[in-house]
């Protein structure tokens, strides 16, 4: 029976003490707005907000009635009669000032109403941020590199398009790609994060292209604040504990500023069940959905293509071992090697030609699956961040300082994408393997035949493949910032070098070596009768043989010989470099208000190194690890690729990026009658060493109008992304292929390389907003609406070998330039990135706050309603690729980018004498399809293209996650909280893919279940 709520939390809250032993947590930010003397606010669930927020106290001197509602745009400072904003949308910062970027900020209060263990987390649950990449997601990747990297993603254009920054300031990549990880930032100090929902190139520079988000520090915290926080899902697994503390004072008559702050979370993760149709932990959704198809040919019945099918049963392989091919065709192997006849699903026979009646190539539906592999992928890694920072500053007169700032910060994960390692009917055994039982060897005596196909999900492997990324930084930055008069006005600046680097280990553990494995199960006996490897030259070279027939313990010596000890290894270097310099101030009084102006100048470098293991990367004599992988003549020592997966190559490459920003705010109206209007414009200059010069320019405007409280705003853009360090200098990879051309099959060397050639992503961003903001006839609401619409052009993909030489026999010059197709013997192909694709997104944000003291309805406290949504009306992926045609993926499920998604926050607080509050929010995605191309139909189907698939059912259902949490102030000092997040405890959706792998998507749906959270925080 599971612990009641009530003990469960306070299990929670003791945990979180006990585990951590530097368990991180959200600890409590210096909020932005109005704090009881000393005094933490009261914490409780997520609620987004744009401006300050008010404090426990509020409601003691708050009139009875609404109140001002939070303001949906970044909070300004006032003094006096003048108001300075500062907003990330923009490098202007002068009286008066809107700017006309749609921006949307998040508080110190807010973070903490969430109560996660990471800051990514709640900022990947707005809407506008779509298609992040966290600790859920590429659980099921060995290879992709981007494993337990927490890095953002707006708009669904990816996480290289999104630029995220710390204080304004560029953070060194922590993947190739170049983009950041959230999870290194010094989480505790945040007071602000700023997500301009924009392009902001003009302002920021290359990657700004879906927009920014910027992480704000309290630069100048003192005193010292805690918090503890321990939860657990439903299941009793992901079990985390967290830490932080940050401590700040001044010395010298507060001119020298000393921060510290120090935080760990750990996160236990979700492991694998292994093998079956058997969900992690108890979780009874899981149910190996897949899409099953027919061919193209067999439409012509009137059916469709595609249906999709739960319980699939891959009927080439079985967990210990199946023969898929002849006369013996559905005999598995058991306990001790016993053959059996397997049991098919959808009653399934099989033909002796690998074919399985009633059945479509390759599933059937049920039967025997306890060979299925596809929930046997952890669905949360093992999570451990680590941070250290610290700043100093020494202010040289009242309005200048000199500062320096460290950041230390490792992130370990660790997980299993597979169990086993599926071999599906691509093996093949001799019938005088020694490990045969002998009624087979009998068989195919009598059936004449000297060998058969054989599939095994590897099941009696004694472990599972696991993954263990760890990234550790380090970033130095020493800057300068303050005021100084010119031309009789006060101007501001800040200017700052900076240097980062982040080192990525990736080791694989407990997977095989594909030659070896091969040799190993190729056992034969020798004239004495001794078992040993068939080939002669891996036997001389330490072969071990290896049984695969049923479920047989493991010879450890086999073991270590096709799975050895130091399996694959990625060692990756990063650099970066930066030195920055930035002035703002106004240059005139004008007419309607002061014109501004922003202006500075960067330089910046960028640099990677990344080798592999000598068995993934062929041997290198640079490469630091061929001393731990002796000499194997039965493997390809030459190009590598010998592992089952990750084969990491070796590779480097570096750029150096100089450019100058000139922005202006022109008041253009300050009349009572027809308000007030400003024009923004932005210049910018780049000049990248290997992809040359570009500019990108801003120009946007707002008008407040003569109308109580409305206010309109367009900005439209011209934002670049250049091509990054992956896309560059990809490490070289040489294998043997082949290739269909002017008819012929032709044999190539496929050579994978970067390309240096590559241009910048060019994108065109247009906004329009309306706003409503606290009119005389609804005091305490604001609302605003924004329609976007991004084109991208020359976006840089990658083509498969095919596609490209098509594409060269279409008449693609530069496609051509990169292939020899008339030259027997000498053929290859280079498959790299080119700028060929296009993109383009359209849709509408809409955000709406109110809030009102409840003392007219004769109830205490204040209640805040706060939405914030994104509806996609178009996401248009255009891949230049010949044969092909642009796609829609607004509304597709199996994606990113749902037609809606909606985050909704209630929050009822200043209870029991301003003590205690409590929020509700709702996360919600709209239904969708598996794919825009799709024709839906039953019967009386067209027949089936590639273009246009036709499909039984097209639906994959939305989802709606309520989560609650409360938070109990003790003392000013002690504040007590805890939180539910999917109370419902709401089941993912299935995501069929075209095999029972991991048929989920993490990227839209819940799949960890209800997760209890509690914690402490102090505030001194």
């Amino acid at each position: 029976m599971r612990t009641p709520l009530q003990g469960k939390l306070i299990h929670l809250a003791v945990a979180g003490a006990c585990c951590a032993l530097g368990a991180a947590a959200h600890a409590q930010a210096q909020s932005t707005g109005t704090a009881p003397a000393g005094g933490a606010q009261p914490p409780g669930t997520a609620a987004i907000q744009d401006g300050a927020a008010a404090g426990p106290d509020a409601a003691q001197s708050a009139p009875a009635g609404p109140v001002p509602a939070a303001p949906l745009s970044a909070p300004a400072t006032a003094t006096g009669d003048t108001t300075v904003v500062r907003i990330s949308g923009s490098r202007i910062a002068a009286r008066g000032f809107t700017q006309p970027t749609p921006t949307t900020s998040l508080t110190a209060a807010d973070l903490e109403k969430a109560a996660k263990p990471n800051l990514f987390n709640t900022l990947a649950e707005l809407p506008a941020l779509q298609g992040s990449t966290g600790r859920t997601t590429s659980t099921n990747s060995t290879s992709s590199g981007i494993q337990g990297l927490s890095s953002l993603s707006l708009r669904g254009l990816g996480t290289i398009r999104t630029l995220t920054l710390l204080d304004g300031q560029r953070v060194v990549g922590a993947n190739v790609t170049g983009v950041t990880d959230v999870s290194q930032f010094p989480q505790l100090l945040v007071k602000r994060v700023d997500v301009v929902t924009g392009g902001a190139s003009a302002s920021y520079g290359s990657d700004a292209v879906g927009g920014v988000v910027n992480f704000i520090t309290d630069k100048k915290f003192t005193g010292f604040k805690a918090n503890i926080e321990g939860g657990q899902t439903y299941y009793d697994d992901d079990k985390s504990g967290t830490l932080q503390a940050a401590w700040g004072r001044g010395f010298m008559g507060d001119r020298l500023h000393v921060t510290v702050s120090g935080e760990f979370s750990k996160e236990n993760g979700i492991d694998s069940p292994g093998f079956g149709e058997v969900g992690a932990g108890g979780r009874t959704w899981y149910r190996n959905t897949v899409f099953q198809r027919r061919t193209l040919a067999q439409t012509t019945d009137g059916l469709p293509e595609y249906r999709v099918i739960d319980h699939a049963q891959q009927y080439q392989y079985a967990k210990y071992g199946l023969i898929t091919n002849g006369p013996l065709q559905g005999t598995a192997f058991g306990a001790g090697g016993v053959p059996y006849q397997f049991q098919y699903g959808s009653n399934g026979v099989p033909t002796r030609t690998g074919a399985v009646t009633n059945c479509v190539n390759p599933f059937c539906v049920g039967g025997d699956l306890s060979g299925s592999v596809g929930a046997g992928t952890n669905l949360a890694m093992n999570f451990k961040r680590q941070v250290a920072y610290t700043r100093l500053s020494w202010d040289l007169d009242q309005d200048n300082e000199l500062y320096v700032t460290a950041n230390y910060a490792q992130v370990k994960s660790n997980f299993t994408p597979n169990p086993g390692a599926a071999k599906q009917a691509n093996l093949t055994i001799q019938c005088d393997n020694a490990f045969l039982p002998a009624s087979i060897a009998a068989a195919c005596a009598s059936n004449r035949i000297a060998s058969f196909q054989y599939g095994t999900a590897n099941a009696e492997f004694p472990a599972n493949i696991n993954v263990h990324p760890v990234r550790t930084q380090r970033r130095f930055v020493l800057g300068a910032d303050g005021k100084f008069g010119l031309f009789g006005k006060q101007w501001s600046y800040d200017a700052y070098a900076e240097h980062g680097e982040n080192t990525t280990v990736i080791n694989v553990h407990d997977i095989t070596l594909n030659t070896r494995y091969n040799n190993a199960i190729d056992a034969v006996r020798d004239a004495s009768g001794r078992i040993v490897c068939r080939n002669a030259v891996a036997a001389a070279s330490g072969c071990v043989p290896l049984n695969i027939i049923g479920d047989n313990p493991v010879d450890p010596a086999a073991w270590a010989y096709v799975a050895p000890a130091n399996g694959p290894v990625q060692r990756t270097r990063q650099k970066q470099d930066v030195a920055s310099a930035n002035v703002n101030g106004e240059l005139l009084e004008g007419w309607a208000g002061p014109l501004a102006l922003a202006a500075g100048a960067e330089w910046r470098r960028e640099q990677y190194t990344v080798r592999g293991d000598a068995y993934g990367a062929g041997v290198s004599p640079d490469s630091p690890n061929n001393a731990a992988y002796p000499a194997d003549p039965t493997l390809n020592t030459t190009v590598g690729n010998n592992w089952y997966a990750g084969n990491y190559h070796n590779g480097q490459g570096a750029y150096n990026v100089r450019e100058a920003y000139l922005e202006l705010n022109l008041p253009l109206l300050k009349s009572a009658t027809w308000g007030e209007a400003n024009l923004n414009l932005a210049d910018r200059q780049t000049r990248y060493s290997t992809a040359g010069s570009i500019g990108s320019w801003k120009l946007g405007a707002t008008w407040k109008t003569g109308i109580d409280g409305l206010r309109l705003r367009g900005v439209t853009s011209k934002d670049v992304r250049a091509p990054n360090l992956s896309e560059l200098f990809a490490a070289p990879v040489v294998v043997n292929n082949q290739v269909q051309y002017q008819g012929n099959a032709i044999s190539v060397q496929q050579r994978t390389v970067g390309n240096t050639n590559l241009r910048p992503e060019i994108a065109r961003n247009n906004s329009f907003g309306i706003v409503l903001s606290q009119p005389s006839w609804a005091p305490g609401f604001s609302a605003s609406l924004d329609y976007f619409d991004i084109k991208v052009k020359d976006v840089i993909s990658t083509l498969s070998i095919q596609q490209e030489v098509d594409l060269c026999a279409a008449g693609n010059q530069e496609i051509c330039s990169a292939m020899v197709l008339n030259s027997p013997g000498n053929n290859y192909v280079t498959v790299q990135n080119f700028n060929l694709a296009s993109l383009r997104v359209k849709g509408v944000d809409i955000e709406g706050a109110y809030r009102s003291n409840l003392a007219p309805l004769n109830l205490p406290g204040r209640l805040t309603l706060r939405a914030l949504a994104t509806r996609n009306l178009h996401f248009i992926t255009n891949s230049g690729v010949v044969g092909t045609i642009p796609s829609e993926g607004a509304g597709v499920n199996l994606g990113n980018t749902p037609k809606w998604k909606l985050l909704a926050t209630q929050t009822w607080d200043g209870l029991l004498q301003d003590k205690l509050s409590l929020t509700l929010s709702e996360r919600w995605f709209s239904d969708g399809v598996y794919s825009n191309e799709y024709i839906e139909c039953q019967t009386g189907c067209p027949v089936s293209t590639l273009i246009h698939p036709t499909i039984y059912d097209n639906r994959m259902k939305g989802a709606t996650y309520l989560d609650f949490g409360a938070g109990y102030n003790v003392t000013r000092e002690l504040s007590v909280y805890f939180k539910v997040d999917n109370l419902t405890d709401r089941d993912p959706e299935p995501a069929p893919q075209a095999n029972p792998s991991f048929a989920i998507n993490p990227a839209l749906y819940d799949v960890v279940g209800r997760t209890y959270r509690a914690g402490l925080r102090l505030n001194f």
